[in-house]
């Protein structure tokens, strides 16, 4: 994976009635290569969304790189169902108690890349025992369970840390964000080391969401 932005817009945010509409606007708009898809089981977060069925249904003829977001107290459960399914990365937090090294290799001995996420509350010190195993380090910029929510400053600190640890030991993982990211708050996290940014409520309501991408995507530390 190289260190160029991506926009991942959260299918999360769209039309929960058409979500095979909201994966063709974002699969139509300019620069946009991957989708985010948030799987939530009402335990570890209160909330619920999609299961492996859905995914599998937004699968079929996308081109769209599926990265996929087990907020599940026990993931390892449903890694082979979501890699069948069609995910191509998958992340899985550290905070629940399961097997997280082995889940992490069990992601990779499939074919996929693999995520390490931690939540905004949660000691980024808590990410160390798995960072040479991912592919990507996910910073919840909310709490996640709902769309919607504002963004968290407090993690500005944490991508910070984050970007110094890939380069002090010259990491290759990416490092994305995810909550209340717009282009305010994007720019902010790409100038504090992310490079990968899930944008739902404010990629899918944009008038011109390719403006939006184009403007999280620039080169970093360019003249805004």
């Amino acid at each position: 994976m190289s260190h160029r932005p991506i926009v991942a817009p959260s299918i999360l945010a769209g039309n929960h009635a058409r979500l095979a509409d909201s994966l063709a606007q974002a699969e139509q708009t300019d620069g946009v290569f991957w989708v985010h898809i948030d799987i939530m089981d009402g335990h570890f977060v209160p909330n619920l969304s999609f299961g492996p069925q859905t995914v599998a249904d937004l699968r079929g003829g996308s081109e769209l790189f599926f990265d996929v977001h087990l907020m599940l107290d026990n993931p390892h459960l449903y890694i082979d169902a979501f890699i069948k399914a069609g995910a191509q990365n998958v992340t899985i937090h550290a905070e629940p108690d399961y097997p997280k090294a082995e889940t992490l290799r069990q992601i990779r001995a499939q074919g996929a890349t693999c995520g390490i996420c931690i939540n905004p509350g949660t000691p980024v010190e808590m990410l160390e025992p798995y960072l040479e195993a991912v592919d990507l380090v996910l910073l919840m910029t909310v709490q996640p369970g709902f769309g919607g929510q504002s963004f968290r400053e407090d993690v500005l600190p944490k991508i910070e840390k984050v970007a110094h640890w890939r380069e002090q030991h010259g990491y290759q993982w990416r490092i994305e964000v995810d909550g209340g990211v717009n282009l305010e708050t994007g720019l902010r996290c790409r100038d504090a080391g992310a490079d990968t940014f899930v944008a739902g409520t404010a990629f899918f309501k944009h008038a011109d969401r390719a403006e939006f991408v184009r403007t999280l995507e620039g080169a970093p530390g360019e003249t805004r």
